[in-house]
């Protein structure tokens, strides 16, 4: 959303690297904005609108938005940032070699998950089951990432189940449902979905007192118990380069998307005496940041 802090701070590293590069708004170069908060049907309509304008390179925000891009044009670059398995959504041929009008950076893969199921463990050891909460219609990824933990046997200190949700209300009766059961938790992942209502299942996680961790940093800040994800603001200072070399004059098939390398780790010590958790000291001592 426009007025989202977090969508703020990642528009700002953007600009400002950008200019690092020698681009100003209004002057050396032209730049459209679209917020779509989420909301499905002006993802598409905004996709059609930006493309339309015959721009020289788009920036796309999310695996949604680069999925209605797609479906609108095969010509016009497209540099992707937070963007989920590009290659089994058919964005591109590979990492190395994208090979059409899409690059950019990625967001999540499937050990994320079975890092944030760690961590709940580590804060809770009597946990048992971590549930990912995620609207299909928004995120369809996440039924390909959990098949693929399934399948590589990949090492899972706890059972994972998912949440498919799609309404704030199937939301909230799918949270208390799981608090009724002993030894569960919450994981939250990057979703247009997830992200509108992160401040609500931060307080549906402590009202029900439930474990949790999100991909958000606001996730932590709002109540959570902790938050564990890529720094967005940093992929999108890295994005500014890659638009900068396509208006230059490079193709975006020969751009390897490339995927985060830098991570950050908040600890909410209020939710965790809320919750009657004692955490570790050496969760602490990893942690970037610990809201006291």
């Amino acid at each position: 959303m426009e007025t989202d802090a977090e969508s703020q701070k990642r528009i700002s590293a953007f600009r400002q690297s950008f200019e690092r590069l020698g681009w100003k708004d209004g002057q050396s170069v032209h730049i459209e904005y679209r917020w779509a908060a989420g909301k499905m049907d002006l993802i598409e309509q905004y996709a059609h609108e930006i493309v339309a304008l015959n721009p020289e390179v788009i920036l796309a925000s999310g695996t949604p938005v680069v999925a209605a891009l797609q479906k609108t044009t095969s010509s016009i670059p497209i540099v992707c940032a937070l963007v989920n398995d590009p290659v089994d959504l058919g964005f591109v041929k590979s990492l190395a070699h994208p090979g059409g009008n899409i690059t950019g950076f990625t967001y999540i893969e499937p050990e994320l998950i079975t890092k944030w199921m760690g961590l709940l463990k580590d804060a809770t050891p009597d946990l048992g089951r971590a549930a990912l909460l995620f609207n299909p219609a928004t995120a369809p990824f996440y039924r390909y990432f959990l098949s693929q933990i399934e399948t590589q046997h990949l090492p899972g200190p706890i059972a994972l189940e998912e949440m498919p949700v799609s309404t704030p209300v199937e939301m909230e009766s799918a949270v208390a449902v799981l608090a009724q059961r002993p030894g569960g938790s919450l994981m939250v992942g990057p979703d247009p979905f997830t992200i509108v209502h992160i401040n609500e299942i931060a307080l549906l996680a402590a009202n029900n007192r439930l474990p949790s961790i999100s991909v958000y940093r606001a996730f932590a800040v709002a109540g959570g118990l902790m938050s564990y994800g890529p720094d967005t603001a940093e992929i999108f200072r890295q994005a500014a380069s890659y638009v900068d070399r396509i208006l230059k004059g490079e193709n975006a098939a020969d751009l390897p998307v490339q995927q985060p390398t830098k991570f950050e780790f908040v600890v909410n010590l209020r939710a965790a005496k809320r919750l009657g958790l004692s955490v570790p000291p050496n969760l602490l001592s990893i942690a970037d940041e610990v809201i006291e």
